[in-house]
């Protein structure tokens, strides 16, 4: 493949093999995230009949929980520090530094460790989300496919980018948002041939997975009604409130990272089977807090949950997201900032149903703002977490609330000079690539 042709024809033929080559990408990708969508709901079903039956067993079922859950969160941990390092964690920051050239890509054997690590961490109920692998594997796999044909570092590039939105469209269904997540925060200007190949491996994606997972959206939301003009200034107020929350979320996270990374006699093995143990232990006493919280947010979203118990629950949630991430397990962060904005925002619908009972205010539509609000404000992509939301919810009711309440959740945290969650995650990464390689020899030590 020609990477910098020289006539308009050779830029023709280069745009098209580049889009076919796209097209394969995102089918690929979307295969294998729907896969992994269907071992994970296949493990949480496992889990799910293991609680049940340890709650039959006493003191011995309790063992085998927590037993259970903290061998499958040890032999992740193994996994990726004897086979694949890039695959712990999210995977969205590795695909950035690699995306500007700031690391190497990683082996072809990613896919495989990040799926089998991602099954066993999730499915031992941390609360990771599922879009971060779904996101990495569809980068190596873009990775794969670009080096048989020959690409040369500019179209691979742009593969790699189409096959990591193509592997977020796939984790929550979502194209428009695995477009719009490449251009805003992988690459974070628009480029045309990045937006075409974009947009064609999140349409092969979907059109893929769709066969395996259904066509309906990821959660189901009653019709809403436009909140009255009285009402609007109130969501202003929850994307001002999301973005302080976003600036505690992102510091917490960073600083459980740095405690974990301390703790240097601990091995990595042992730190993940101590968390996993945990979150078992968790598990045994409220099993519906543990996992990637799909079902929390649902469960929100359909009005079923009480003030107490979401209060409660967005305690627990907030602090177990940053332990779980500690484990240096495969995971991400996307679907547990959707729990925490769906709790945030109906908890403050909550007060101002209090302050304000002659106003008509679907709680429902307040947590569906705090979704994209409080990912605005951790990630720093609001058009992202707008689609996303949207998409999620078939529901476009709320798009002017969010767009206020977006707006407030950047701009609280960009004026108190928090950086963006991602940005920070991507030194880390590229701090401990050098580090792996000067261990290995590769690089000499600075």
């Amino acid at each position: 493949m020609t990477c910098d042709p020289t006539s308009s024809s050779e830029k023709e033929g280069s745009l098209l093999a580049l889009a076919a080559l796209a097209l394969v990408v995102g089918a690929a990708a979307g295969l294998v995230g729907a896969l992994f969508r269907l071992t994970l709901a296949r493990a949480d079903e496992l889990r799910n009949i293991l609680i049940v039956w340890a709650h039959g067993h006493a003191a011995l079922g309790f063992l085998v929980l927590v037993i259970t859950c903290g061998s499958a969160t040890c032999f992740a941990a193994w996994l990726v520090r004897r086979f694949s390092p890039q695959a712990s964690g999210s995977g969205i920051p590795h695909a950035e530094a690699v995306l500007h050239g700031q690391v190497p890509p990683a082996p072809y054997g990613l896919a495989l460790f990040k799926f089998v690590g991602g099954v066993l961490a999730i499915g031992s109920g941390l609360a990771l989300g599922r879009e971060g692998p779904s996101v990495q594997m569809g980068a190596s796999i873009a990775v794969f496919i670009g080096r048989m044909v020959g690409c040369g570092w500019p179209d691979w590039r742009v593969l790699l980018a189409a096959g990591a939105g193509a592997g977020l469209a796939t984790a929550f269904n979502a194209p428009i948002a695995g477009a719009v997540f490449v251009l805003e925060e992988l690459m974070q200007k628009f480029e045309r041939r990045t937006a075409i190949a974009a947009l064609a491996a999140s349409a092969t994606a979907i059109s893929v997975a769709r066969v395996l997972l259904g066509e309906a959206p990821d959660f189901q939301v009653a019709p809403l009604h436009f909140p009255a003009a009285a009402a609007q200034p109130l969501f202003y107020v929850l994307g001002g409130i999301a973005g302080l929350l976003a600036i505690a979320y992102n510091r917490s996270l960073l600083a459980t990272l740095a405690a974990a990374e301390r703790l240097t006699w601990l091995p990595v093995e042992l730190r993940a089977a101590l968390i996993g143990g945990a979150v078992g232990t968790l598990a045994w006493f409220t099993p519906a807090l543990v996992g990637g919280g799909d079902a929390i947010t649902a469960q929100i979203l359909v009005g079923g949950e009480s003030l107490g118990v979401v209060l409660l629950a967005f305690f627990i949630r907030f602090g177990l997201g940053a332990i779980s991430y500690a484990a240096n397990t495969p995971g991400g962060l996307f679907a547990p900032l959707l729990v925490l904005g769906a709790q945030s925002g109906l908890l403050f619908w909550t007060a101002c149903h209090a302050m304000f009972p002659g106003l008509d205010i679907q709680p429902v539509g307040f947590a569906v703002v705090g979704m994209a609000a409080f990912f605005a404000g951790v990630v720093r992509a609001p058009l992202t977490g707008i689609v996303l939301v949207t998409e999620m919810t078939a529901n476009v009711t709320m798009l002017l609330p969010m767009l206020g309440a977006c707006f407030m959740a950047m701009l609280v945290p960009t004026l108190l000079g928090n950086p963006p969650i991602y940005d920070s995650l991507r030194e880390l990464t590229i701090q401990r690539e050098r580090k792996r390689q000067e261990q290995v020899g590769r690089v000499e030590p600075s």
